[in-house]
């Protein structure tokens, strides 16, 4: 997803200096990428899977390789 796409308030909003994504912004770009986001909307079994495989040196970085991994996970926009 380009940078010049995202729309401060949807995607992102400003936290004490930091970039927070949005809920809206992870559905859109696809994947849990195992970070610990904190708009995460990704199932917690989801997401601890992710997050060990990022603290393996092994982060999920695109929609295609984690659904290879997981399947199609439907999440609740």
């Amino acid at each position: 997803m380009p940078r010049t796409d995202l729309q401060e308030n949807v995607d992102y909003y400003l936290e004490g200096g930091l970039v927070v994504f949005t809920e809206t912004y992870h559905l859109r770009r696809g994947y849990c990428c195992g970070s610990k986001c904190r708009h995460c909307p990704y199932p917690k079994e989801i997401q601890a899977q992710a997050i060990q495989q990022r603290l393996e040196g092994r982060p999920i970085q695109t929609r295609e390789a984690f659904e290879a991994r997981f399947g199609s996970v439907l999440v609740k926009p």
